[in-house]
């Protein structure tokens, strides 16, 4: 990574949203961890790095090191919010109240799960409800408009 060019860097991560501030985060972090010869292996040693909010903290944790954490994206919160499972507004009060919610031996695949979920059935603005497996007893917060 420390040898790619940022123009390489943006190039391959082109996809993804404000790809040219997240070339240049990821070669600091490369930077800055080559010096440290580790990634660290904690919440705050991770947000300590350029770039690094909670959800990317998580998921490292989770994928890295098979550390529990709840990776909470917006489909991790939009979802069990609009089922009725939790009440928050933020993703940081999502999370809190999953760890409450969900056994710690599902927090790891939870945001695959709901991830795969929310690409597929239980999207944002057009919910596919008609194949819902919880519809019976989703509540359907803030869904206008569904399938």
């Amino acid at each position: 990574m420390r040898a790619l060019s940022a123009e390489a860097v943006e190039q391959l991560i082109f996809p993804a949203g404000f790809y040219r501030t997240k070339a240049a985060q990821l070669r600091a972090i490369a930077r800055l961890l080559a010096e440290k010869d580790e990634v660290p292996r904690t919440r705050d040693g991770l947000l300590a790095l350029p770039g690094v909010g909670r959800k990317t903290a998580n998921l490292v944790l989770n994928l890295a090191f098979g550390l529990d954490a709840i990776c909470v994206d917006t489909h991790v919160h939009r979802i069990p919010n609009r089922l009725g499972w939790i009440d928050t507004k933020t993703p940081e009060q999502s999370e809190a109240a999953l760890e409450a919610l969900w056994p710690r031996q599902h927090w790891i695949e939870a945001n695959g799960l709901l991830v795969s979920f929310g690409q597929s059935v239980c999207t944002p603005l057009s919910p596919r409800c008609s194949l819902c497996p919880f519809r019976p007893d989703c509540e359907q917060r803030g869904v206008r408009k569904a399938r």
